[in-house]
C-alpha cells in the first residue's frame, strides 16, 4: 500500500495486473454475504434468529451463482479477457470466487455442525436423520410417505432408451444406483426431483423435530425400484443461469418477450453442482459430464443441501428463541386524521409527511394513500411505478378497483424486475383486464423509481398527491427492510413528478426538473456536483451516504478527490463497496461501515453538509436526498432512477438522528479497513463473538476433510 500522497496504482502482490484503488465488486459481495454469516455465528443475536441468517446466507449465495457467476462464464466463453476495473481478468475472478465460496460454505458447516444445530437440539428443535430415528417415529414416517409423498414421485432411470433427464435449476434431487439381482453386473443410474411443493422438513407429530424430506425418500427406494437392489443413493442439486435475455430495442410485445423468456431461463446453462458427500465417484463423474461443468464448480456438504430449508426452522412461533416483537405503528399524525375521521390527504395537505417502515405501518400509510384514492370520487387520476410487487399486493388490487369505478390508472410495471418477473406479467394480465393502462417504461432502461401520484379535484382546484419511496410497493419486503417514506403536494415535486410519467408513458424528453434528480440523464452529474461543492469546502465539507452499494468508479474517484481536498466522508453501506478506505494521500477521510441490522437497512440516504438550497419557512435547505438509487453503474447510467431533496427542516433533523444513530461507535457494526477486511466493532457481545469467531474459523481447515470434504 503506498505511503506517499499518491493513491496506489498497480500492486506486484497480485501479480503486477490489480488496480488497488478498487475492491472487486464480486468479491466484495461476498463479503457482505460473509457478514450475514457472521451474524449467524453472533452469540448475542437469539437463536432462531441465527438459523436465519445462515437460511438467509444460503439464499444470497443460490442468486449470486445464478446472475453473477453466470455472468462470468458467459463472458469467459466470449473470450472476454478483461472483466472489472480492478483489473482482474475473468479466468482470476473465476477462480478467487470458487476459493472465497468453498471458504465461506467450510465456515457455515462449521458453525451449524459444532454449534448451531447442537444449541438447537438443546432447546427441543432438532433436525433428525433417518438413521437416528425411533422405529415408532419411522412407522408414522412410512404411513405419511405411502399417503402423501409415494404417489408424486416419479423415478426416471437412463439407459439406451431413456435420455438422461432435464435438471431444473435450484431443485433438490436424490441420484440412485441400482441392481438387477438376476443381472449383478447390470447396474443403472436414476434420478427422483425431491417435490418442491411439498414441506422439505417434515415434522414429527407433538414436537419440534424435523426430518429432511430427501432422507424420507432415500428410506423408501425399494418401494420405488421394486425387486431391485438399491447400490447407493445421494443428493445432488444444480444451479443454473437465471439472468433474462430480452432486447427490448428488437422485440414487438415485450411483455410476450418476457414470458417466453421466463420458459426459455428454466433452460438455462449449468453453473454449480452440489452434492452430498456420500455420492460415488463414478456418478459425480457422469453429472459432471451430463451438465458440462468443471471441477471448480462442484461443491460438496456433509449436512442437507440447499439450506435455505432453514428459514422453515427460523419462522417457529418460539418467543423465548426469537428477537422481540417490534410491531409496526401508524405514524402518529395519520392515527389522528383516521380517529377524527379525515383523509390522508387533509394530512399530507397540511405538511410534508415522512414514514419509516417497517417501524411505521406500510398498510395504514403507503397502502391506504392508493385505497383511499381508489375509493375517493374527488381522485380523477392514479399513477404508480411498480418494480417488485407480491403475489397478494393490496395496492395492484386498489388500482383494479379504482380503474373499475372509472378513474383513470396507469401502472407502470418493470416486467425485468429480477425473480419476479413472473409476478409482475401476472399483475400486469390482470390490471390490463381491468382497465388500467399498464405500460412498460422506457426501451433500453430498468423503472426502478418508486414513485406513486394522485390527482384530487378539490374545492380550490386541481391538487396533486405524490408519494416517493426507497423501497418498493411490496407488502413482504415493507415487513423485513428498512426503508423511508415521503408523501407531498408540494407543487414543484408534484409537476416534477407529472414530468416523469410523462417521460415514462409518452414521449418526452423530459429535460429538466425542478427539484427532483432523475437517472440517467440527470442523476450523474449532480451528485458529481454536489460532491464537488463539498470538495471545494476543504475540511469543513462533509459527505454522508447511506446505501445498498457503491460501486461507481467515477463517484468513487470523486470521493477520493474530497478526501484528498480534506472533506470528511461517512459512508454506510449494506452490501458491496468498491471503495478502499483509510489509504494515505487518497482516502484516509473516507470511512466505510456496514450495519445489518434486523431489518437489513435498505434506504438510500444522502446528506451534503454545505449544500444550500431554496429553503425558508421550515424548509430544509436542498442538502439531504432520499431515493431509489444506488452509486453502482446500472443506477447511474441504466435505470430510471429518482432521487428526492428532503424540504422539511423537521425531516432534515429526523434523517441526521438516522444517520448518527448508524454512526455511533457503539452500534454493533462492520468497518471496512484498507487492506479489504471487515472488523466488528461495537457494544458486547461483538468483541467476545471476533475472538470466538476466529477460533471457530480457524477450525475449517481442520474440519475442511472430515466435514465437507472439499
Amino acid at each position: 500500500m503506498s505511503e506517499s500522497g499518491n493513491p496506489p496504482k498497480k500492486s506486484p502482490t497480485y501479480g503486477g495486473g490489480i488496480d488497488e484503488r478498487f475492491f472487486n465488486r464480486d468479491l466484495s459481495w461476498l463479503a457482505f454475504n460473509g457478514r450475514v454469516l457472521a451474524l449467524a455465528a453472533d452469540r448475542g443475536v437469539p437463536l432462531l434468529e441465527r438459523v436465519k441468517f445462515a437460511a438467509i446466507f444460503t439464499s444470497n449465495l443460490d442468486e449470486f451463482f445464478q446472475v453473477r457467476v453466470a455472468s462470468l462464464k458467459n463472458q469467459i466463453d466470449a473470450g472476454v479477457g478483461y472483466l472489472g476495473v480492478d483489473g482482474r481478468s475473468a479466468a482470476r475472478l473465476a477462480s478467487d470466487l470458487a476459493d472465497k465460496v468453498r471458504d465461506l460454505l467450510t465456515q457455515q458447516t462449521v458453525l451449524l455442525a459444532t454449534e448451531i444445530l447442537p444449541h438447537l437440539r438443546d432447546e427441543g428443535i432438532d433436525i433428525v436423520r433417518w438413521n437416528d430415528l425411533e422405529e415408532s417415529d419411522r412407522a408414522w414416517l412410512g404411513r405419511e410417505f405411502e399417503q402423501r409423498i409415494f404417489p408424486i414421485l416419479t423415478p426416471l432411470v437412463v439407459d439406451p432408451s431413456h435420455p438422461f433427464p432435464y435438471i431444473s435449476s435450484l431443485a433438490l434431487n436424490v441420484a440412485v444406483i441400482v441392481r438387477d439381482p438376476e443381472d449383478p453386473d447390470e447396474e443403472r443410474f436414476a434420478r427422483i426431483k425431491v417435490p418442491q411443493l411439498l414441506p422439505r422438513l417434515v415434522a414429527l407429530p407433538g414436537r419440534d423435530h424435523f426430518v429432511p424430506l430427501e432422507d424420507l425418500i432415500i428410506a423408501h427406494l425399494p418401494q420405488l425400484f421394486e425387486g431391485m437392489e438399491i447400490v447407493n443413493a445421494a443428493t445432488f442439486r444444480v444451479t443454473r443461469d437465471a439472468d433474462l435475455d430480452v432486447d427490448d430495442e428488437e422485440v414487438d410485445d415485450l411483455l410476450e418477450a418476457v414470458e417466453a423468456e421466463l420458459r426459455r431461463r428454466r433452460f438455462g446453462r449449468a453453473v454449480r453442482l452440489e452434492h452430498s458427500n456420500d455420492m460415488p465417484a463414478d456418478v459425480l463423474a457422469l453429472l459432471v459430464d451430463e451438465l458440462e461443468l468443471d471441477a471448480t464448480d462442484v461443491f460438496s456438504s456433509a449436512l442437507p443441501l440447499d439450506l435455505a430449508c432453514l428459514f422453515q426452522i427460523a419462522e417457529l412461533q418460539r418467543v423465548d428463541l426469537r428477537d422481540e416483537s417490534w410491531p409496526s405503528v401508524t405514524a402518529g399524525r395519520l392515527a389522528a386524521a383516521a380517529e377524527q375521521g379525515r383523509s390522508i390527504f387533509s394530512v399530507i395537505r397540511h405538511r410534508d409527511l415522512m414514514v419509516h417502515h417497517p417501524y411505521e405501518s406500510f398498510a395504514t400509510s403507503t397502502e391506504d394513500f392508493i385505497a383511499q384514492a381508489a375509493q375517493d370520487p374527488r381522485v380523477q387520476s392514479i399513477k404508480v411505478t411498480l418494480y417488485r410487487t407480491s403475489p397478494d399486493s393490496a395496492i395492484a388490487k386498489s388500482l383494479i378497483e379504482a380503474a373499475e369505478r372509472g378513474v383513470q390508472v396507469v401502472a407502470l410495471i418493470e416486467l425485468k424486475a429480477r425473480f419476479d418477473e413472473a409476478v409482475n406479467v401476472n399483475w400486469a394480465r390482470q390490471l390490463e383486464r381491468a382497465g388500467v393502462h399498464v405500460m412498460y417504461g422506457i426501451v433500453g432502461l430498468k423503472t426502478h423509481a418508486k414513485c406513486a401520484l394522485i390527482v384530487r379535484s378539490e374545492p380550490d382546484g386541481i391538487r396533486r398527491y405524490v408519494h416517493f419511496g426507497t423501497g418498493n410497493y411490496n407488502s413482504k419486503t415493507a415487513g423485513t427492510y428498512e426503508d423511508i417514506g415521503v408523501f407531498t403536494c408540494d407543487p414543484e415535486l408534484a409537476s416534477d413528478a407529472n414530468r416523469l410519467f410523462n417521460h415514462l408513458t409518452g414521449f418526452s424528453k423530459a429535460e429538466t426538473y425542478s427539484r427532483l434528480v432523475v437517472a440517467p440523464r440527470h442523476l450523474r452529474g449532480r451528485m458529481l456536483e454536489l460532491i464537488r461543492q463539498e470538495a471545494e469546502q476543504g475540511p469543513r465539507g462533509l459527505i454522508r451516504m447511506k446505501l445498498n452499494a457503491l460501486a461507481d468508479p467515477e463517484m468513487i474517484e470523486a470521493l477520493y478527490d474530497a478526501s484528498r481536498a480534506g472533506a470528511t466522508i461517512s459512508i454506510v453501506v449494506r452490501g458491496v463497496c468498491m471503495l478502499r478506505p483509510g489509504v494515505k494521500g487518497m482516502s484516509e477521510n473516507i470511512e466505510v461501515r456496514s450495519v445489518l441490522g434486523r431489518y437489513l437497512e435498505h434506504s438510500r440516504l444522502y446528506h451534503f453538509g454545505s449544500a444550500r438550497g431554496r429553503g425558508e419557512g421550515g424548509r430544509g435547505s436542498e442538502g439531504w436526498f432520499i431515493g431509489s438509487a444506488d452509486m453502482m453503474t446500472r443506477n447511474l447510467d441504466r435505470r430510471v432512477e429518482v432521487l428526492v431533496p428532503v424540504l422539511q427542516e423537521r425531516h432534515c433533523e429526523w434523517l441526521n438522528h438516522v444517520l448518527e444513530d448508524l454512526e455511533d461507535p457503539d452500534v454493533p457494526h462492520f468497518t471496512l479497513t484498507s487492506d479489504g477486511t471487515w472488523e466488528r466493532g461495537g457494544r458486547m457481545p461483538f468483541a467476545a463473538d471476533a475472538q470466538h469467531l476466529i477460533h471457530l474459523w480457524a477450525r475449517g481447515e481442520q474440519l475442511r476433510r472430515s466435514i465437507t470434504q472439499v
